[in-house]
């Protein structure tokens, strides 16, 4: 356990970008409050909210938290003035719907101060529903040091309430790309990668929120942000420390090209089901064949995509029905078995299974 020592100024600062959170903005704030590590700042920058969400962070009660109103101006604005008052030797920013484990920062930052040559700590994913329900597993990536090639060719810190950071680092390269309309994180991440090292701990410490409000959900604005991301990364990758060859860099492309669309063609199979996001998802899948190098060894992949698409553009609802089927069996299941199981996971106080370390 790191014991953190009395010191005018916090060991971490952690912001939280807030527009419109009333539903969720409580659970995510007690997420931090509820670190195993205590000395912090929490950096609650209210984006123009026209909801009650300033009334409700205003009920909880403790000195760590520092609250700042702003008109509506974005996330990526709101990172940036929160970076800008931070003053803690490390910064974390938290998505106002996502929900950290307990040990996060303490873990992230052990991992950190044992490897001095990474400035970015980051963790593994999970995926909760809006009524903060288990959805799916995210990537369980494990790579250290100069991840930079690897992160080009797909975001495997997934989402920006991931990583901790070091602050001077990223002072040193300036604010988040405001001109990007989403996948700014992944911007950020790889800027980091280009210059600093980076250490991972194997453990699932961040539960994202999948709602249809979520920026992620416009696929047609992540298309575009992604597409911006990856040329200008690509068209800076010949001069970065350690660059690959050019025909690997060629090869990779391709490569990261097939990698955005095969995750834009899975999130367009997501609930709620319509034709509108079967024909999005039809689009993404072309293109992901296309630029695909192992399209002929991933052709039974692609061929299940595409039945479901199918599906979708002729019968929506029966597709929805079959999902909803298997929900009510999969509680059935999980409650019958949950009656012979004499050792449970244990669980943190917000009442979300606690993270289990995974071996690299």
């Amino acid at each position: 356990m790191i014991k953190s020592t009395s010191r005018k100024l916090p060991k971490i600062s952690v912001i939280i970008p807030a527009y419109n959170s009333e539903t969720t903005i409580k659970h995510t704030i007690q997420s931090v409050l509820n670190q195993t590590f205590s000395d912090l700042e929490l950096i609650i920058i209210n984006d123009g909210s026209q909801d009650s969400t300033i009334e409700v962070i205003t009920k909880i009660q403790d000195s760590r938290i520092k609250v700042f109103s702003y008109p509506n101006a974005g996330g990526n604005v709101s990172r940036n003035r929160g970076l800008h008052l931070a003053v803690g030797e490390f910064v974390s920013f938290l998505d106002a719907d996502d929900l950290w484990t307990p040990d996060k920062l303490h873990s992230q930052l052990k991992a950190l101060q044992e490897n001095i040559t990474a400035k970015v700590a980051y963790s593994w994913t999970d995926y909760i529903d809006e009524n903060g329900e288990f959805i799916l597993s995210g990537k369980r990536v494990n790579v250290n040091g100069n991840v930079y090639e690897n992160l080009l060719l797909n975001n495997f810190l997934e989402n920006g309430s991931n990583p901790l950071i070091c602050r001077t680092s990223l002072i040193e390269l300036g604010s988040f790309d405001e001109s990007l309309s989403a996948a700014q994180d992944w911007d950020m991440w790889l800027r980091l990668a280009s210059n600093f090292d980076f250490v991972c701990v194997p453990s699932v410490q961040i539960l994202y929120r999948i709602s249809g409000n979520s920026v992620s959900s416009n696929l047609v604005r992540q298309e575009k942000s992604c597409l911006q991301i990856l040329e200008r990364a690509y068209k800076e990758s010949s001069y970065l420390r350690d660059a690959p060859a050019r025909s690997t860099l060629k090869h990779n492309w391709n490569t990261s090209l097939a990698n955005l669309y095969k995750y834009l063609t899975c999130k367009a199979l997501q609930k709620p089901f319509n034709k509108k996001k079967g024909l999005a998802s039809a689009t993404f899948l072309w293109k992901y064949f296309l630029h695909d190098p192992l399209r002929l060894q991933n052709i039974n992949f692609t061929l299940r995509l595409l039945l479901k698409i199918v599906i979708i553009l002729m019968m929506p609802s029966f597709l929805d029905n079959i999902t909803k089927q298997r929900e009510v069996t999969r509680q059935e299941t999980e409650t019958l078995l949950n009656g012979w199981v004499v050792e449970k996971r244990p669980e943190d106080k917000n009442g979300y299974p606690s993270a289990v370390n995974v071996s690299s």
